[in-house]
């Protein structure tokens, strides 16, 4: 950033510390040339630069403008919007600050006042608003910290929260709901050995709280679901933790969770998003199968949902398409936190999804899985750290919605053209038989096919085609 620009970003915050505002009716535009009123009730425009997002086609070369996203046109029997059900993350969006374990933040958006008040958070509450309806999303997800600042004591973190929420639920009217809410359980120091899993009774018991009370705001603003998100639950090291005693204390969480989401009324689903290490060494819900295995032992399988992250599924070892499939097939997928991770590095960088390649395997387990509704897609993505204009939000986002939209599209081609499919079909042919039949309905018994066999002979493997398979693949992009 220029040294004058950072001269007139200086020039702005003390404007807005000292109270001072020009005449005229306020407004913030992006250009970070506007003076913001420090009132949480300042109702000016934050983007009076960015038209609403409109699709243009693919031949449109204008940067704010869908080339594939077309929300209103049918695919397959469904509205685009309807396949998709994006959602903003508010946490990256506009409590990014372009930090990172290695640096500073480096954004600094116009309408921020450098404090954590809650004038403050309303004011972003408005600009959340404002972006929504310019990028033409009906949905949000939030963390409870993120949205309304920690007070010193729970009644006070609570009274904050509620006031904020008022404001949201005025802001969204009838045609904007979150996707999900969830409660913040890792940043606050009380957190460092987990919430659900915390060696302390009172951790265990803070957290509950909080989650109670998060759950009652997500239901309040008509949320379609609640996540947990285990960022701390987990182990740095075997030594000191009993793991037993620790999972079966995150059960007894999650039960008390599913009976108090009953006895409040929420019928949003309850989601948890799996994830392997990172902050912790080691958490309880590595990926998908872990997780579908902890639920199933205790007794959860009906009462909870996973919410797949790309980038985590890299973190884990697996693809995006491993993990939305191992929870498609095991019944548990719920929401699709739509961002992806860089081969290169190793940590959770929460990049938008930029790979077509990768946009068309997700979308295709998406199609079978009949869409994700009450689920949908959630942009847990973050700009750059070298990404400072406030135009680069529009853009980030409209560049996450068109590469789906474009996946969306070529998986449909390739649901339509059915030459994979059919490729997959005859790869398993020979248990389209009788015997095969018999076979996968558990009656082979191994006496039986011992003497097939001997009959038999040495087995006749034929070639898994993957060549074919790529080309079909890559004709749908």
């Amino acid at each position: 950033m220029k040294g004058g620009r950072i001269l007139l970003l200086l020039v702005c915050s003390s404007v807005i510390t000292l109270g001072v505002f020009a005449a005229g009716p306020p407004t913030c535009p992006a250009d970070l040339g506007g003076k913001c009123s420090d009132s949480g009730e300042w109702e000016g425009e934050f983007f009076p630069s960015i038209p609403k997002i409109k699709y243009e086609g693919p031949s449109s070369k204008n940067p704010l403008a869908f080339k594939w996203y077309n929300a209103e046109e049918e695919i397959l029997g469904k509205k685009m919007k309807d396949w998709m059900r994006f959602s903003i993350a508010f946490w990256h969006t506009f409590r990014g600050t372009g930090g990172d374990p290695f640096g500073a933040p480096t954004k600094y958006w116009p309408w921020e006042d450098g404090t954590n008040s809650l004038a403050m958070a309303k004011r972003r509450m408005r600009a959340n608003f404002e972006f929504l309806e310019k990028i033409g999303v009906d949905r949000w997800c939030f963390h409870d910290r993120d949205i309304a600042p920690d007070g010193e004591t729970l009644e006070e973190s609570n009274k904050n929260l509620d006031e904020v929420v008022a404001l949201a639920k005025e802001l969204q009217g009838t045609k904007i709901r979150p996707l999900w809410g969830t409660a913040q359980l890792f940043m606050h120091p009380r957190y460092m050995h987990g919430g659900a899993t915390s060696s302390e009774l009172g951790v265990y018991a803070y957290a509950a709280a909080q989650v109670k009370k998060a759950m009652e705001v997500t239901h309040d603003l008509g949320g379609e679901n609640y996540v947990f998100w285990g960022g701390r639950e987990g182990y740095q090291s075997l030594l000191n933790t009993d793991m037993e005693r620790e999972l079966d204390h995150l059960a007894r969480f999650c039960e008390a969770a599913v009976a108090y989401k009953k006895k409040i009324g929420f019928n949003g689903t309850l989601l948890i998003e799996p994830k392997p290490q990172e902050p912790t060494k080691h958490q309880y819900d590595w990926d998908a199968a872990t997780t579908a295995n902890f639920l199933r032992k205790y007794g959860l399988i009906g009462e909870f949902k996973l919410n797949i992250e790309c980038n985590h599924a890299t973190l884990s070892g697996h693809s995006c398409h491993h993990e939305l499939e191992t929870a498609r097939i095991s019944g548990l997928l719920g929401n699709i936190d739509a961002n992806t991770g860089d081969p290169q590095i190793g940590w959770d960088t929460d990049q938008f999804m930029t790979d077509i390649s990768e946009a068309t395997m997700v979308m295709i387990s998406v199609i079978r899985n009949g869409g994700l509704a009450p689920g949908g897609f959630n942009f847990d993505a973050k700009l750059r750290r070298e990404s400072t204009e406030v135009e680069d939000i529009f853009l980030a986002h409209i560049s996450g919605m068109d590469t789906l939209a474009r996946g969306l599209r070529s998986a449909a081609k390739l649901i339509q053209d059915g030459s994979l499919a059919e490729l997959v079909r005859k790869r398993y042919q020979s248990f389209d038989t009788e015997i095969g039949a018999r076979v996968e309905a558990g009656k082979g018994d191994f006496e039986t096919l011992e003497k097939l066999a001997m009959k038999w002979g040495e087995p006749k493997v034929p070639s898994a085609k993957q060549e074919l398979a790529e080309m079909i693949f890559q004709s749908a992009l």
